[in-house]
């Protein structure tokens, strides 16, 4: 990776789909789209019973649900990972542009096309069952749009710009949320959709991080209601801010740095080294600041401290599929998730409509419930689930066998 000038101008390997991005966004993809399979109802099925499935299925179950506040569990995950590998593909698309003959100025204007589209594609996505517009912005899609320009111009930039922006992101994030009073005795917890005992609130210092009384949700309280909306805005009931934005553009700088690498020509044991090492790094960074009270690892406002240990995790993944797949070969293997990757856009959409809901009852219709209750009531869910799944995974095969990959 080159340290002055153009980050995209490094001596670097010739142009190519890593398969190993792709398995990355599949498996990621496959997280979300998964959430059919609802293994909270199956783990619920067990909750009586004190036995190795009853566990098992709880311990899967927690896995495919977010944590309340701080901390972190796989489906925690998948928003960072997309974000993270937004900017792992970016030094690939600026190199294939480059290659085109294409101008700066025409790159530039259609980032900020294509971030337009995906905040107002997340707009969409909110607004599916609404009587009007939800303008609302924390959708992971909407998330990445925001963010997306700056990042490109970022990626035009030499590694010294992109990690200076990326330590006065977290450090100027930070600083604002220190720096915001907490409640005093006349605060309305109401008003905010919280409480004073909240058994995840934090306290001491760590309490400036607490859910709908932070600087970001006093943002959207103002924001938000400048927009049409049925009714004035007051919170997120998931505590969910729109400036969360402004650190999702760190996460995608991370991924911004990882793909600069993936592109250079060093041997890929160097890389993947580099990666390991940066996931350990930045893992360790994240866990310390929360371990010392000083920044809790909270996914749903973004801090800074879950920008690097929701980083670091980032890195180790794409080292392990990067040493798999594009290293060992085994590409075969990663085939289903490559075929889900290779159309991530389409991948989620599917996952966030009622395209899922309409699969379900024609299932149900033509083979009947009793089909899906072979193996017992408890596993019904998780059948119906996989039919459904199998159905979208076909879906994506049919797009991938006829080359249509599907770009904003």
């Amino acid at each position: 990776m080159s340290h002055t000038g153009s980050s995209f101008q490094s001596t670097v390997q010739p142009l190519m789909r890593l398969a190993s991005i792709d398995a990355y966004r599949g498996f990621v993809m496959f997280l979300m789209m998964a959430e059919i399979l609802h293994l909270n109802q199956v783990a619920a099925a067990f909750s009586e019973v004190p036995s190795f499935w009853g566990e098992f299925w709880r311990f899967l179950a927690l896995h495919q649900t977010h944590v309340e506040w701080v901390g972190c569990t796989l489906h925690d995950m998948i928003q960072p990972s997309f974000s993270f590998l937004v900017g792992v593909a970016l030094p690939f698309s600026i190199a294939s542009r480059i290659a085109k003959g294409q101008s700066r100025r025409r790159m530039t204007l259609h980032a900020f096309w294509r971030a337009l589209i995906l905040i107002l594609l997340g707009v969409f996505l909110r607004s599916q069952w609404g009587s009007q517009t939800n303008w609302t912005f924390e959708d992971t899609l909407t998330q990445i749009g925001l963010g997306y320009g700056f990042l490109f111009l970022l990626g035009l930039g030499s590694l010294r710009v992109q990690i200076g922006a990326f330590a006065l992101i977290l450090i100027g994030y930070w600083g604002a949320f220190a720096l915001y009073p907490l409640p005093d005795a006349n605060f309305d917890w109401a008003k905010a959709g919280a409480a004073a005992d909240w058994q995840y609130n934090l306290s001491g210092f760590a309490a400036h991080w607490n859910k709908n009384t932070n600087p970001a949700w006093a943002f959207d309280v103002w924001f938000l209601n400048l927009l049409p909306r049925a009714k004035p805005f007051l919170f997120n009931g998931g505590g969910y801010v729109t400036l969360s934005f402004i650190p999702t553009l760190g996460t995608m700088i991370l991924g911004l740095l990882a793909g600069n690498l993936l592109r250079n020509n060093w041997r890929w044991f160097s890389k993947f080294g580099i990666f390991v090492l940066l996931g350990g790094v930045c893992l360790g960074l994240g866990w310390g600041l929360d371990a010392l009270g000083l920044c809790p690892v909270v996914k749903r406002i973004w801090t800074p401290s879950w920008v690097l240990f929701s980083g670091g995790v980032c890195f180790l993944i794409l080292a392990a599929f990067y040493l798999l797949i594009d290293t060992a070969r085994l590409k075969c293997l990663a085939l289903p998730l490559i075929v889900i990757g290779s159309n991530s856009i389409v991948a989620y959409c599917i996952a966030d409509t009622a395209l899922n809901s309409y699969f379900t009852k024609n299932l149900k219709t033509h083979l009947g419930q009793d089909f899906f209750q072979l193996f017992g009531e408890a596993y019904q869910p998780l059948f119906l689930g996989a039919a459904v799944l199998l159905i979208d995974w076909l879906i994506l095969l049919w797009l991938y066998r006829r080359k249509v990959h599907v770009r904003i």
